[in-house]
């Protein structure tokens, strides 16, 4: 998990808040996949978002603040020199279920919600 400034939909620059690294781009440049992560819980998208609760075992490690909902379909792909800086980790579990959950979405799989 990183700090950035996630543009809004309309591009413009958001506020600094947390986002998780999903992946580097292959390739030369140092590109990173992120989406971003929110503590408006109204936001949550059942069955393809996933949200880290305070009680969850990795929520500590992972440096939210409070109860977040990391929305998987908000993405960016951007330079690894303008993340501001690591703030904590998840679960590898909870990775790869979000990782899965980006694929079948990308690939045309039915998803809940």
């Amino acid at each position: 998990m990183v700090l950035f400034r996630f543009p809004q939909t309309d591009l413009v620059e958001g506020k600094l808040r947390p986002a998780l690294l999903l992946g580097e781009l292959p390739g030369e440049y140092d590109d990173w996949l992120i989406c971003m992560i929110s503590s408006q819980l109204h936001q949550y998208v059942d069955g393809f978002d996933e949200i880290i609760e305070e009680s969850d075992e990795d929520f500590k490690q992972s440096g939210l603040k409070v109860t977040s909902v990391i929305r998987v379909g908000r993405l960016a792909v951007v330079s690894g020199d303008i993340l501001v800086g690591a703030i904590g980790e998840i679960s590898p579990g909870r990775l790869n279920r979000i990782r899965q959950t980006l694929a079948k979405w990308i690939s045309g799989e039915t998803i809940n919600g």
